[in-house]
């Protein structure tokens, strides 16, 4: 039987589906920006276009793809496991797709691009009191990184790249600005699982009720 297939390009955030196989920890991942863009580009919500989001004005080189998982969303659960690992009770979910660090080697030179990839683990980011998670992945069959399993299995310099991105990334330095931005906990693959799950049914009970 023939594949239908539709003229119509869907939303990578609502038409693509995360899961690649019945492994939880394999997933598909929707790149916006690359290690070699000086634009940061972001997926435009209602549209599903990239659009430029601001340039980069100082030397920020984001170390690894960067994009978001389909069919997620960082509302109440997501918030709710936030504060039962930090104990903090002023925390609330940044009503984004949930984001994705994926680590490879290969010269992947453009956004837009779906990428098949292996959960290894993430870091608990709060933004102005958001929970705005870093899940962390491997690219599938990656030469360098495909091996990995854990963040336990992934050098430590290779992380402190990527957490130091996203602690200056917004910083204007000759103006004074820098965001409140911390990175609470570095978490393996089983929470940032957890973590994926309490988007899904953030995004099954706030996002799919209201799609047309």
């Amino acid at each position: 039987m023939s594949k239908k297939h539709s003229l119509v390009r869907p939303n990578p955030w609502h038409g693509v589906e995360l899961y690649t196989s019945d492994k939880k920890d394999e997933v598909t991942a929707y790149i916006e920006i690359v290690p070699t863009d000086r634009v940061k580009y972001e997926l435009d919500k209602d549209s599903g276009f990239m659009k430029v989001d601001r340039p980069q004005k100082f030397s920020n080189i984001i170390p690894c793809l960067y994009g978001l998982l389909p069919k997620t969303y960082s509302s109440k659960k997501s918030a709710a496991y936030a504060i039962s690992k930090t104990g903090r009770e002023d925390l609330y979910g940044d009503e984004d797709p949930i984001d994705i660090c994926v680590l490879t080697d290969e010269p992947i030179t453009h956004g837009d691009i779906l990428v098949d990839c292996k959960i290894i683990g993430g870091f608990r980011m709060l933004d102005h009191g958001e929970v705005d998670d870093k899940i962390i992945a491997v690219l599938k069959d990656d030469s360098t990184f495909g091996d990995m399993n854990d963040v336990a299995d992934c050098p430590e310099k290779i992380l402190n790249k990527v957490k130091h991105y996203f602690l200056t990334y917004k910083e204007i330095p000759f103006e004074g600005y820098k965001p409140k931005v911390e990175i609470t906990h570095l978490y393996n693959k089983q929470e940032a699982l957890e973590i994926i799950e309490c988007g899904i049914q953030d995004y099954n009970e706030e996002v799919a009720p209201n799609l047309q």
